[in-house]
């Protein structure tokens, strides 16, 4: 059984290993659904949770149309700007609502999808430019959670008389930490989203 600090380890290399699509690995031409639906899947597979996994779908890219966070295809072909904004639905779908989706890509669609200034490519490379000083700020916070829940649930050698049982309350605060995170920033971005659609409500669905 690994320990938790093998665990951690594994953990940080997992996130070393993760890339995002950039702008030149895609196609300048317009593609069809199913090319789109290839595209992300070879680009963004190695996120999926498990091999059966679908990245993206001809119901979700639909779905997503539908609800208004991504605009129709023109005569059935998507362009290079509906693709980013598919990574940028990729992303927020796990966490977020359609309906905070829509109104968190609401600026984005309607003043800088298929226009040439400030096109949406330039804000998609400079929003992930982020990345790497996000990451690394991540990392060193993933591993200060780490040691706070170590110190939380000491081990036998620091005065527990179970080891296994410290490392399994180590791993659950450790676990819960993570959680208690991703909860509270889930909060902040709902409540932007709230204050976004009261400053400009949705337009009406298709």
């Amino acid at each position: 059984m690994r320990t938790n600090e093998e665990q951690l380890n594994e953990l940080l290399a997992h996130l070393d290993s993760l890339d995002h699509i950039h702008v030149d690995e895609i196609p300048q031409i317009d593609l069809y659904m199913d090319q789109v639906t290839t595209f992300m899947e070879k680009h963004l597979g190695e996120l999926k949770r498990y091999p059966e996994d679908k990245v993206l779908t001809k119901t979700m890219i639909n779905n997503y149309a539908k609800n208004n966070l991504l605009p129709s295809p023109v005569r059935k072909k998507y362009t290079q700007e509906h693709i980013l904004l598919l990574v940028f639905i990729y992303y927020f779908k796990n966490l977020l609502s359609f309906t905070d989706i829509e109104t968190v890509l609401s600026y984005i669609t309607e003043n800088h999808f298929g226009t040439s200034e400030s096109s949406l490519a330039e804000i998609y490379t400079k929003v992930f430019s982020m990345e790497h000083n996000q990451m690394d700020r991540l990392k060193e916070d993933v591993k200060e959670k780490f040691e706070k829940a170590k110190e939380t649930f000491p081990t036998a050698a620091e005065g527990s008389e179970d080891p296994e049982n410290a490392e399994s309350l180590q791993l659950f605060a450790f676990i819960c930490e993570l959680a208690f995170d991703v909860f509270l920033k889930k909060q902040m971005i709902e409540r932007l989203a709230d204050e976004l659609r009261d400053e400009n409500p949705p337009k009406k669905k298709k």
